[in-house]
């Protein structure tokens, strides 16, 4: 495996800061001192035992030698050049994205700079983002504007009447006067609660937000692992009562539900021999399920409820919908956008699940954004019976997790989050036209 162009830097680094002499260090390594010079001012290249032998007599993991802390630093880099070039900053040079590694080597500081303020744009892209997809679908919001409009057209017909005609009644005159004060009263109270509800938005939105959302603001404070729930005889009642996030008796029933499911699947997939067995066989649902005898979809909800930073798993993402197509839980992965109010994307194998029940997918897909990111996903429908009589519920699952590497070259779906906020013009997909540029 090649290694990057900085490997030496950083082991002449660390060695520095440990206070080791490079005789000391080759010797330990089982290389001479000369050839570790060599490597240590990047004239040659490292492989992976010899990362790890030098690695071992310092005492460090290997990932900090070989990858470092710049990994962030190059994606972060890559994704502002990304979008400079989506912008068309004519009036820059394009960068050279070959020499990303020697930028960071050589200017740490300005690297991690220019990362974070890339890192804070795409944030507040998202904040846009939430803002445009939340006032066409929220009737609150759609209420208050209207309330805005309503009363600035009031005020300023009012204002209009008082300008342009110079002999006026004085009864007249103050009723005019008294119309522009009640408005401008409306109109302040009106702005008042519109900034209120939009500043709640930023923030857990117990008292505001739906009781899906209460749900998944409360598991995310939590990391989306409930390790009480792991033993046997767990209280969900407790749970939920220790947790403000869930302010709705419609919220706390939708947690006790959720907890339920959780301690059977938990109990189905017991933490350890799970987690081993994700070491042994990857993040792959259907060996998974093969290995303990249970279902796709139990196997999908139960990777994405395990402690953060198992090992293999990284940050997935897991949607649910009803046979409806509505989403009843999201957690999202990192880049994978997820819509609050309007509907999914029509091009999720989520959907395609749906048409086609108990039949496995798994498709790479490509999310649309300023710098477009690609997702493994592996989805199935599964019926839900209600009893011999009753009707047949359909669940679909959904899990997404980071592209494995080697994938960059296969073929891939182009999807979005939905399609008010979906960048994509030639979508065979689209129901609804963009409120943002489309590309």
């Amino acid at each position: 495996m090649a290694r990057p162009a900085l490997t030496g830097t950083r082991i002449r680094e660390r060695r520095t800061a440990l206070g080791v002499k490079q005789a000391d260090l080759a010797r330990a390594a089982g290389i001479s001192a000369a050839y570790l010079n060599l490597i240590e001012h990047n004239r040659r290249r490292v492989s992976d035992a010899l990362i790890e032998r030098i690695a071992q007599a310092m005492g460090v993991d290997p990932v900090a030698l070989s990858e470092g802390a710049e990994g962030a630093l190059f994606d972060g880099l890559r994704e502002a050049a990304a979008a400079a070039e989506v912008e068309g900053a004519a009036q820059f040079q394009a960068p050279d994205l070959d020499r990303i590694e020697e930028f960071v080597g050589r200017f740490p500081a300005w690297a991690a700079l220019l990362a974070s303020r890339q890192a804070r744009l795409a944030a507040l892209e998202r904040v846009v983002e939430t803002y445009a997809e939340r006032m066409a679908q929220d009737p609150f919001l759609l209420t208050s504007l209207h309330e805005v409009l309503s009363a600035v057209t009031s005020l300023r017909s009012t204002a209009a009447i008082l300008v342009e005609t110079e002999d006026i009644e004085p009864e007249w005159r103050t009723r005019f006067l008294n119309t522009i004060q009640e408005e401008s009263l409306r109109l302040s109270s009106t702005a008042e609660a519109l900034v209120g509800y939009l500043d709640e938005m930023e923030t857990a939105e117990t008292g505001l937000s739906s009781p899906q959302e209460q749900l998944e603001s409360w598991l995310e404070a939590r990391a989306w692992h409930i390790p009480e729930i792991e033993e046997e005889g767990a209280d969900p009642a407790a749970l939920i009562a220790a947790a403000p996030e869930l302010a709705s008796s419609a919220a706390r029933e939708l947690a006790r539900q959720h907890l339920i499911e959780l301690a059977e699947e938990a109990q189905l997939l017991p933490l350890e021999p799970f987690s081993a067995a994700l070491a042994e066989l990857g993040p792959e649902p259907g060996a998974l399920a093969a290995r303990f005898g249970v279902g796709l979809g139990t196997v999908m909800r139960r990777l994405a409820a395990l402690p953060p930073g198992t090992a293999g798993l990284g940050q997935p993402g897991l949607v649910i919908c009803d046979g409806s197509g509505t989403l009843t839980f999201r957690r999202a992965a990192p880049g994978f956008a997820l819509p609050r109010f309007a509907a999914a994307c029509p091009l999720w194998p989520l959907y395609e699940a749906l048409a086609r029940p108990m039949q496995p997918i798994r498709a790479l897909v490509d999310m649309a954004g300023r710098l477009p990111q690609r997702f493994l996903t592996y989805a199935i429908c599964e019926p839900r019976p209600t009893g011999f009589d009753g009707p047949v519920l359909m669940r679909s699952t959904m899990l997404i997790l980071p592209a494995p590497g080697g994938t960059s070259a296969a073929p891939a779906r182009a999807v979005g989050a939905s399609c008010r906020i979906c960048p994509r013009a030639e979508c065979p997909g689209r129901r609804e036209p963009a409120i943002v540029s489309v590309a």
